[in-house]
């Protein structure tokens, strides 16, 4: 496994401002779009993705009004993009609630990269058996902008510590599983994740970013990432990242549960190089089957 030390971060740059953007969506778009130099960029589907992603876990239906709040675009754009989106099947829109839902054209894309991937059916059997051996919990998750989704989580014989399924999300800057997959990263995808963090944290990003250096440079050392009671109070976890199609694609597995019994010791003298172990395990056989 390619392990970089090197942290590309962008320090001296100004925090946005949250309440100018929630304030003027149209002035946050325009910046946004201007962002980008490249031609070939349609910024209409990527708005109309966005709208798709806003849709969380636990949402059933979502109005207009929300869904240009959750995507930062205006809301006369949002209504063209849910009449098209609804029009082909990607949205569901109730009269009665004057909402959307998440229609069956979304749920085929998702089974199609899993099932196209084979990703789960590879590591489900090599994380239970972790899960079993440590009484831990084992996940493996994809990255959406800020957060992780977990698309796999095996779990202990014993009592839940994490009660997480598959499609709960975890801050990236801030938990082991985020952190890994930063590691994960060639250093200009890296860097462009950075930055998006750092528009989200605003004025809070030079906090997190102490810590997420850390985690990086100590991935560095010992090809695993660790988080201690931070992004919930009480959980612990290691994690590392599983790198596929030569860094075209990028997962990452973590292990965890209760902060009380994992210790900062236990992580990273047992659990750590266990979770490393298995994710270069996976890579290696998801290579072979590519082969």
């Amino acid at each position: 496994m390619k392990r970089t030390s090197s942290i590309p971060l962008s320090p001296g740059s100004t925090p946005p401002n949250a309440a100018a953007r929630a304030v003027d969506p149209e002035r946050d778009l325009a910046a946004r779009d201007a962002e980008r130099d490249d031609r070939n960029f349609v910024t209409a589907l990527a708005r109309g993705l966005d709208l798709l992603r806003a849709f969380g876990p636990h949402d059933d239906y979502l109005g207009n009004a929300e869904l240009a709040r959750r995507a930062g675009i205006p809301r006369p754009t949002v209504s063209r993009l849910t009449y098209t989106l609804t029009s082909l099947g990607y949205l569901i829109y109730s009269a009665s609630l004057e909402k959307y839902r998440l229609g069956q054209g979304a749920m085929v894309l998702g089974q199609r990269y899993l099932a196209g991937s084979g990703i789960r059916e590879v590591a489900q059997p090599l994380m239970q058996s972790l899960a079993f051996a440590t009484d831990c919990t084992v996940a493996l998750a994809t990255a959406d902008r800020h957060e992780m989704v977990y698309l796999e989580v095996c779990q202990p014989r014993g009592a839940l510590v994490m009660r997480l399924a598959p499609g709960s999300r975890l801050p990236t800057a801030t938990s082991a599983i985020g952190r890994a997959w930063l590691a994960g990263l060639g250093p200009e995808r890296r860097t462009a994740a950075l930055a998006d963090l750092e528009r989200h944290y605003g004025s809070r990003w030079p906090a997190v970013r102490i810590k997420l250096e850390r985690a990086l440079r100590d991935y560095g050392k010992r090809g695993f990432c660790l988080a201690h009671a931070e992004w919930d109070r009480t959980v612990s976890g290691a994690a590392a990242p599983v790198v596929l199609e030569g860094g075209a694609e990028v997962l990452a597995m973590n292990i965890g549960g209760a902060a009380t019994r994992l210790t900062p010791e236990i992580l990273d003298g047992n659990l750590g190089p266990r979770i490393r172990e298995l994710a270069e395990l996976l890579q290696g056989r998801l290579w072979q089957g590519q082969g």
